[in-house]
């Protein structure tokens, strides 16, 4: 509660939308961790909270605890990092209604440039740009806007022409064939 409390006088607020634990701590019971939520939001301090870096267990174990259930999960995801889809992440957000919020969606600029991933990868994500008339940074957060848990790519760029070309994304519709080969691709082999 005390990171809290100092997070919002550091930034000159009285109250956050959404409060996210960066990381679990292993030895803290989830209920304590719910409690310390209710108190926060009893107080008019948080609306909603969420959680990053936390294994799709370690959610469901913390989201029983929480009174109005957590609001988001911040695995990372891109169609160079395929783990939430494989470790139940995405499933639980769709279970629970709860929005994933999906960091380093570009591979931390990797997929934009090319640099250290896939050939493969990198050719199916230019020839769907070039389907589609966009870029391929543009391509690789339509993927994860995609997924039917109604992911949000958190993009960490301050570049606002790097913001208009990505927002490109929001007017291409991926097919599942589509997702399908950027998945082959990303994982260099046929699915099963």
């Amino acid at each position: 509660m005390k990171a809290c409390e100092a997070s919002l006088s550091r930034m000159g607020v009285e109250h956050v939308d959404l409060y996210q634990i960066h990381r679990p701590d292993h030895f803290t019971h989830p209920e304590e961790i719910a409690e310390a939520f209710h108190s926060l939001h009893a107080r008019g301090l948080v609306r909603e909270f969420g959680v990053s870096n936390y294994t799709p267990s370690q959610t469901l174990a913390l989201n029983s605890f929480v009174h109005n259930g957590i609001a988001t999960t911040q695995p990372q995801f891109s169609a160079a990092h395929l783990t939430p889809l494989r470790d139940g992440t995405l499933d639980l957000c769709m279970e629970a209604a709860i929005t994933p919020l999906a960091w380093s969606p570009l591979a931390g600029g990797a997929l934009a440039t090319g640099a250290n991933m896939r050939p493969e990868l990198i050719a199916t994500l230019d020839q769907l740009a070039q389907r589609e008339n966009v870029t391929r940074s543009a391509i690789a957060i339509a993927f994860v806007l995609a997924h039917p848990s109604k992911p949000v790519a958190i993009i960490g760029t301050q570049n606002p022409a790097r913001i208009q070309e990505i927002s490109a994304a929001m007017t291409v519709k991926l097919s599942r064939s589509d997702v399908y080969s950027i998945i082959q691709s990303s994982d260099g082999e046929p699915l099963p």
